[in-house]
C-alpha cells in the first residue's frame, strides 16, 4: 500500500511540492514546526533510515544538496536552520517513508528538551 508521501509524489494527492526531480521530491510539511518547514523525500519508497542501503548512498547524499539548496532558495541558510531525520517509533518517525526535514526561519531553541 502507497504511502501518503508515494501519493505526493506520484500527485495522486495535492502537495506543495517546492523541488521535484528524478530521485527525490520536496514539499511543504502540512503541520509546519518552523516558519519554513520542507521536507525531501527519496522518489523511491525506503521505510526508514534503518531500511537504506549501500546503493542509496548517492540518493541520500543528494537529499542532502536539495536541502541546502533550498535552505539557500527559502533565505534560511545564513542565519541556519536544522535538518532531522527521525527512525522509527521512539525516534518520532509517523510516516514510514525516509524524510528529511528543512526547519528554520526563526530561532528553534535546544534541540532536545533536557
Amino acid at each position: 500500500m502507497p504511502t501518503l508521501f508515494e501519493k505526493i509524489i506520484a500527485r495522486q494527492i495535492a502537495g506543495d511540492i517546492v523541488h521535484q526531480d528524478d530521485r527525490v521530491t520536496a514539499f511543504r510539511d502540512i503541520h509546519p514546526r518552523a516558519p519554513v518547514h520542507i521536507l525531501i523525500v527519496p522518489n523511491k519508497p525506503i521505510p526508514t533510515a534503518n531500511d537504506i542501503e549501500d546503493g542509496d548512498e548517492a540518493l541520500v547524499g543528494h537529499m542532502f544538496t536539495v536541502a541546502r539548496d533550498l535552505a539557500k532558495r527559502e533565505g534560511i541558510a545564513d542565519n541556519g536552520y536544522r535538518l532531522i531525520i527521525n527512525c522509527n517509533t521512539h525516534g518520532g518517525q509517523e510516516v514510514y517513508h525516509l524524510h528529511v526535514h528543512l526547519v528554520g526561519g526563526a530561532p528553534l531553541g535546544p534541540m532536545l528538551s533536557r
